[in-house]
């Protein structure tokens, strides 16, 4: 039986904000995180009340293993971690970008139970959105008891692999163009003569409560546009606007060009 219900082999931004997730759903002492140096992982270790060691003791001692390093790294992390991951059973979780489980498979076996997930930073505040698929290896009762560890992220979805990578590109990457967004319907009220902190907090909140509008009635953004559109309003003036600057097509090719970035990285 596993020391630990999970370790993190890399605690950044996204290995962190998936290990505060983790420590909400479970005691913080049933998580275990390992950074770079030991002074890293102390003090992320002290923010969540949780345990710190090496790569090596959350490999040996975990049930679920989260790989948060960068794809480019994985081979030789898997290089220095192979005597641990064969004295280990442990269920590795990936959410290294296009790296598939086909190749996760090649460096730690065919045996090995593989999660590959892609979170969001969104995840952090428990309103992410973390797409995931497992190989063969993984029992039911094994993604239900990983759906449990993570359901204060926000929602995991499984998807097909051989769909994850576009996903990926949307709810992925998708929060940095909402960032984007964001700034910019501000930068649109300072204009206009809005204070710049009233301003960040109107935009916020008009994406918060349009993306909640959308999940919550289940009605076409498109309609809900048209409803917000009064004939010769100052709306549909700036739609008319948008559109000008090719807004949606812009937006698309963003998408397209962080899906092709990702296949890349694989």
């Amino acid at each position: 039986m596993s020391k630990y219900i999970a370790g993190f082999v890399g605690a950044g931004n996204m290995g962190g904000a998936l290990a505060v997730s983790a420590c909400k759903a479970v005691d913080p002492k049933e998580i275990i995180v390992s950074c770079k140096t030991k002074e890293k992982a102390q003090t992320v270790a002290r923010k969540l009340g949780s345990n710190f060691g090496s790569a090596s003791e959350v490999v040996r001692n975990s049930k679920f293993v989260f790989l948060g390093v960068k794809p480019q790294m994985l081979d030789d992390v898997v290089s220095e971690l192979a005597e641990d991951f064969a004295e280990s059973d442990c269920i590795v979780v990936s959410m290294l970008a296009g790296v598939k489980i086909e190749r996760l498979e090649s460096l730690l076996g065919k045996e090995r139970k593989i999660i590959r997930i892609m979170p969001n930073t969104p995840c952090a505040v428990g309103k992410g959105m973390m797409l995931m698929c497992v190989n063969d290896a993984v029992y039911d009762a094994e993604i239900e008891e990983f759906k449990d560890l993570m359901s204060k992220s926000g929602i995991v979805d499984e998807i097909p692999e051989t769909l994850i990578d576009a996903a990926s590109a949307v709810s992925g990457c998708g929060p940095a163009f909402v960032y984007m967004f964001i700034e910019a319907l501000a930068d649109g009220g300072v204009k206009c003569g809005l204070p710049r902190d009233k301003a960040l907090r109107y935009a916020a909140q008009t994406l918060a409560g349009s993306a909640t509008m959308v999940l919550e009635t289940g009605t076409h953004p498109e309609a809900l546009k048209d409803a917000v559109c009064s004939p010769g309003g100052s709306t549909i003036e700036g739609v008319h606007a948008l559109e000008n600057g090719a807004f949606r097509c812009s937006t698309i090719d963003a998408v397209e060009a962080a899906f092709q970035r990702t296949k890349e990285l694989g």
